[in-house]
């Protein structure tokens, strides 16, 4: 009897279990996300202890922002909780904005609602996101620190000052082939107390001649440390700000027609904590530089393509500027600039410790006087030099004590060039050789061997673009991009980050396997035929 009643007993209990499993299982396959948030609740996963539930939401909001941007996306895919740390531990976000993202902004934003720093990036051939857009994101982002905007063009002066009235915590702003022109930006000026870096490339509302705004200096003045102009018609509208900018540190202006002879005198004069000035494809002469050469703490100095300035320059302009670092000279191969002007850099700027020459002609002369008085130079490049071979080479490896990287390129040197480089520059660690067609592998080879741990780097391949740094770049950042959004039900779903850059590796490639199938094809036809 009693084995009767515990066999009724077991078998009633595995009833009804097998039951409550049944139910469990007939749930799960309906209410799936109903199961998975009550295993949230309860810390378990399948049963088992999730310790990692038990993890406060810092640690893991530290956790997502030390990993890549590919695998912050799969790790807020895992659960609601990993969705909801990943998106608020996210500040900063770069967006397709084509014009109908406008309905997704809410639900983007309720996502990612500690960001700080915002890229929207639009199509040229599409319709960008509109003042509406922009004003409701400032609504959303109120604590915005950084805004990128590229080929924004559905942007006005109306919505730029909206934008900049709600975020007045503004710290860099970078904006280019945008629409809106001098009221816009002046608006962000006078709101934006605290911008410090303003980046600006073709701006397509500014007023090109004398009608053009001027621009500046607004509440933002005081604080701005960094100006960046590039492809400007009218860049010299910008003159109030820059002026007006009394602790700016850094001044580049790129591409931007007009005079600039005039404006860069009055620039030095009123701007005296200038350290780096970037003057590149620029309208300027002897007399731009005199006026640069008033800004005595100038540490980093690039003359890129100016062929209006000349030894004469460059001469008073080091006279001036004792305290050079960092000097990048393009003279693309005019002449003007030489052995006169590099030997009073020589004697001028001691603290020397990189120099970029491309399209200059310096000689044995000139590359002794800086290898002479520049005891710190660390870095140096020799781009397209006609005059810079194995003696001048032979120079380099016997004077240039505290060089650590050297780079040449387009020059006639020979691996009788590099022998001297076998026992001089004993702090040497990097070689760059590319396109010296002197240089042989095996001498490259031999000269590696010789000196190791010598790094060695030999490139006689095809034309490139001419490097103009002998710096390592820096790093990319870590964003998440959201493309274009698709026709979908949800909008939660359009709004999930993804990359485009693979489907468009994947179109180039698939074009280019059928462009070869197509000569292939042509090949064997016209063979056949005859």
């Amino acid at each position: 009897m009693g084995q009767s009643t515990s066999t009724a007993a077991s078998s009633g209990r595995r009833e009804s279990n097998q039951s409550q499993l049944s139910k469990t299982k007939s749930k799960a396959l309906i209410y799936p996300m109903q199961i998975e948030y009550a295993e949230e609740q309860q810390g378990t996963i399948n049963g088992e202890p999730d310790y990692i539930s038990k993890l406060p939401d810092e640690c893991l909001a530290c956790i997502f922002q030390s990993l890549g941007s590919g695998d912050r996306k799969r790790c807020s895919l895992v659960c609601r909780s990993w969705l909801r740390i990943e998106g608020q531990s996210r500040h900063r976000l770069s967006l397709n904005a084509p014009s109908d993202l406008l309905p997704l902004i809410p639900s983007i934003f309720s996502r990612f609602d500690a960001v700080t720093k915002l890229a929207l990036k639009s199509d040229r051939k599409s319709e960008s996101i509109g003042d509406e857009g922009l004003i409701l994101i400032s609504l959303k982002c109120r604590n915005l620190t950084r805004l990128k905007l590229r080929s924004c063009r559905g942007l006005t002066d109306a919505g730029m000052e909206a934008f900049a009235k709600n975020c007045k915590g503004l710290k860099k702003l970078s904006c280019g082939s945008c629409t809106f022109g001098a009221k816009g930006m002046n608006a962000v000026l006078n709101n934006c107390s605290a911008l410090e870096e303003l980046s600006v490339k073709r701006l397509r509302g500014i007023t090109d001649g004398a009608a053009a705004e001027p621009i500046g200096p607004g509440v933002a003045a005081s604080a701005l440390k960094t100006i960046c102009l590039k492809e400007l018609y009218n860049g010299q509208c910008f003159g109030p700000v820059i002026i007006g900018a009394k602790n700016l540190r850094t001044l580049k202006l790129i591409k931007c027609s007009g005079d600039w002879d005039k404006l860069l005198p009055v620039i030095a004069n009123r701007v005296t904590s200038l350290v780096e000035v970037h003057l590149e494809r620029l309208q300027v002469t002897d007399l731009g530089l005199v006026g640069i050469s008033s800004c005595l703490d100038l540490e980093i100095l690039h003359l890129v393509k100016t062929p209006e300035c000349t030894n004469m320059g460059l001469v008073l302009l080091a006279e001036r500027c004792r305290l050079l670092r960092k000097l990048h000279i393009d003279g693309w191969k005019a002449n003007r600039i030489g052995d006169e002007g590099l030997i009073a850099v020589a004697k001028g700027c001691p603290n020397l410790q990189e120099l970029v020459l491309i399209g200059v002609n310096p000689t044995k002369l000139s590359l002794e006087s800086l290898a002479s008085n520049c005891k710190n130079l660390e870095r140096l490049a020799l781009c397209g030099s006609d005059t810079v071979g194995d003696a001048e080479i032979s120079c380099i490896g016997a004077k240039c004590l505290a060089l650590k990287k050297l780079c040449i390129k387009s020059c006639p040197v020979s691996d009788q060039g590099l022998e001297a480089l076998a026992g001089g520059c004993p702090n040497l660690v990097k070689v760059k050789l590319k396109k010296c067609r002197g240089v042989t592998p095996e001498g490259a080879e031999w000269l590696r061997a010789t000196r190791e741990p010598l790094a060695v780097n030999l490139d006689n391949g095809a034309a490139e673009h001419q490097d103009a740094s002998a710096s390592d770049g820096g790093a990319q950042e870590n964003v998440v991009e959201i493309p274009h959004p698709p026709p979908v039900h949800n909008q939660m779903e359009a709004a999930v980050p993804s990359s485009s850059t693979a489907r468009s590796s994947s179109w180039k490639s698939k074009l280019g396997m059928v462009s070869i199938l197509k000569r292939w094809s042509s090949g064997n036809s016209s063979s056949r035929g005859s």
